[in-house]
């Protein structure tokens, strides 16, 4: 059995995260009774995609533990699961405002995919490093361009409600803010020779507490008070 050196700030971010993740998981499943039926789903999503983050800590602190590294697979497994989520998630907030189309649906879903996909691809060296970094690039800009120009922005601009907007808000600003430090970890490993010495699991644990836990928690509270503002128009 490993044990914790005291100065392991990795394998402490690791457990922080997992513990932090079940949680938030714990707190968003106990939530959807406190919120109307169609904010249900977006938040069951959140609570879904912080469980696999527990999962996903899970491994790599074991994979820290053993050997002082984290193979880059860990942190993709967990990824490619959580991000699409919550891209869902994000697509149900806005649909609560306004009806959005299927095909919109699954572009977002596919290009989610996509995005965590080539990256993986070019850090795993199975692609050209450069190109798969622009292309996951471009597949996130993808999203973006969708929160903040596309239908989803016009659904929840036209909505009544000031708390979906201003939670729509909060979504949309750490998908920009948050998600940025997964192409920067990808351009410090892929062009900038960094080896991961536990700095790089530091930032990305940190990086879970915005990206699923606060994302989740945002989710929520924006459904009880827009739940509440409905209950009581």
């Amino acid at each position: 059995m490993a044990v914790y050196q005291t100065t392991d700030l990795a394998a402490a971010s690791y457990s922080v995260a997992l513990f932090g993740l079940a949680a938030t998981a714990i707190l968003l499943l106990i939530g959807t009774t406190w919120v109307s039926r169609s904010w249900r789903l977006p938040v069951t999503l959140c609570a879904v995609a912080a469980l696999v983050g527990v999962g996903a800590a899970h491994e790599a602190r074991d994979a820290w533990l053993a050997g002082n590294g984290v193979p880059v697979v860990y942190h993709y497994v967990g990824w490619s699961v959580s991000m699409p989520l919550q891209v869902m998630a994000l697509y149900f907030v806005a649909q609560t405002a306004g009806r959005l189309s299927a095909g919109l649906f699954w572009r977002l879903v596919v290009v989610s995919v996509l995005m965590v996909f080539v990256r993986y691809l070019g850090e795993a060296q199975y692609m050209h490093a450069t190109l798969a970094f622009l292309i996951g690039l471009v597949f996130w800009l993808y999203i973006l361009g969708e929160l903040y120009f596309g239908r989803m922005d016009e659904a929840v601009r036209s909505s009544t409600g000031d708390y979906l907007r201003r939670g729509y808000f909060w979504l949309r600003l750490i998908v920009t803010i948050g998600w940025a430090i997964y192409p920067l970890g990808n351009f410090l490993t892929a062009f900038a020779g960094m080896v991961d010495d536990g700095s790089l699991s530091v930032a990305y644990n940190l990086a879970d507490i915005l990206n699923r836990m606060a994302f989740g928690i945002a989710v929520l509270a924006t459904g009880v008070l827009v739940s509440e503002e409905t209950r009581h128009a």
